[in-house]
């Protein structure tokens, strides 16, 4: 009699494994629990089926436990340029398994809030008047700093909000996640959705992947990045497809001042101009002592630096070495010399994942845009 095995019974055998040896013991596990599960159903044996038990247990708990990160390199040099939080004033969020956002100022904590959610902040904007206005996978919200939340709109089910954009005081714009996917623009008096607009994806079944990032630009445009087509495209009021920059790998992209646009991809941040020349680069794959491995949003400082967030993935089940800690920033000259670095784990400065960093010194994404008409 042969022993049949289900597809379905792999899913005993973890996901998250973290090395092809703890893979392939969970292999070596699997077989033989369902030959001692058989011959423990032949023989009827207490003792067998005792064994059995422990090591389905040990299968199914064991390798699900915390692994301590493991990097041969250190992540940073040991002491990091900069003055620590000191270094500027700034707000602070990122995609975690709590959806909390900072401010900091002189290098402390001054507010905090954690949203009552199951999702993941992907984006983040300071309003003028203090408020935060903030997309959280499932839903969009706004924040007082008393903590208020005075606008909100959940996704409908089977779909995700991970972008959005204020405009002016009245209107909203965020990019929905869906099969289809679509550019919303909602009056959050009472959302009412003013303009719709269908968006192309690589896989519109898979929505997840399909947008992190979009940002209107100072011509009343929209600047979308496709994060699993893996191009950047701008997009008039109509819907009418402007422009296209390649970008395999990425994450984000930002309009620049000069009308340029600031570009994030999984192993490089680009300065690149409407006709896809690449006027700045900074190689995240080149040997260096600051370790970069998932950049997420990127922006340009008024001084000219550039502003790189780093995330760490809550979802690995790997616990931080505290000897080794990830970075969560840095902050680069144009002649790519590291000026700061942004390490802060340990409570009572304890940021989190990092995806979205805001100076306070400095405008950024401010609710003085249109689209087309929308004002």
């Amino acid at each position: 009699m042969l022993l049949k095995i289900s597809i379905d019974q792999f899913s005993l055998i973890p996901k998250n494994s973290i090395s092809v040896n703890c893979n392939l013991f969970a292999l070596f596990i699997f077989y033989t629990t369902n030959i001692i599960v058989f011959i423990s159903m032949k023989t009827k044996s207490i003792k067998v089926n005792l064994l059995a038990g422990f090591i389905l247990a040990t299968l199914s708990g064991g390798f699900n436990q915390p692994v301590l990160a493991q990097n041969e390199k250190p992540f940073a040099p040991a002491v990091l340029p900069g003055n620590g939080l000191s270094h500027l004033d700034f707000f602070y969020a990122g995609e975690a398994k709590q959806e909390n956002m900072y401010l900091v100022r002189k290098g402390k904590i001054v507010w905090s809030y954690t949203h009552p959610g199951i999702g993941e902040i992907s984006d983040a904007i300071l309003l003028s008047n203090g408020n935060v206005l903030f997309a959280h996978q499932h839903g969009i919200t706004e924040v007082t700093q008393n903590k208020k939340v005075v606008w909100n709109y959940d996704a409908p089910q089977g779909t995700e909000i991970h972008t959005g954009q204020p405009i002016g005081k009245k209107y909203v714009i965020f990019v929905q996640n869906s099969n289809p996917a679509k550019l919303i623009v909602m009056k959050k008096k009472d959302n009412s959705i003013v303009k719709e607009l269908l968006l192309p994806t690589a896989n519109p079944a898979s929505i997840h992947g399909q947008f992190r990032h979009a940002r209107l630009t100072a011509s009343g445009t929209i600047l979308v990045s496709h994060m699993d087509m893996g191009k950047v495209c701008e997009y008039d009021s109509n819907g009418k497809l402007l422009l296209t920059i390649d970008a395999p790998g990425l994450w984000g992209a930002e309009p620049l001042k000069n009308g340029n646009f600031l570009i994030t991809s999984r192993n490089k941040v680009t300065e690149v101009s409407r006709k896809s020349e690449v006027v700045w680069e900074y190689s995240l794959q080149d040997p260096s002592d600051y370790q970069i491995n998932s950049p997420q949003v990127s922006i340009r400082l008024a001084n000219g630096n550039t502003l790189i967030s780093n995330w760490f993935n809550q979802w690995s089940n790997v616990v931080i070495d505290n000897k080794n800690q990830p970075l969560q920033a840095i902050e680069v000259s144009p002649t790519k010399e590291v000026v700061w670095a942004l390490c802060s784990w340990n409570e009572p400065t304890n940021l989190g994942p990092s995806t979205i960093i805001v100076p306070l010194n400095e405008s950024r994404t401010t609710e003085k845009v249109f689209f087309g008409d929308i004002h």
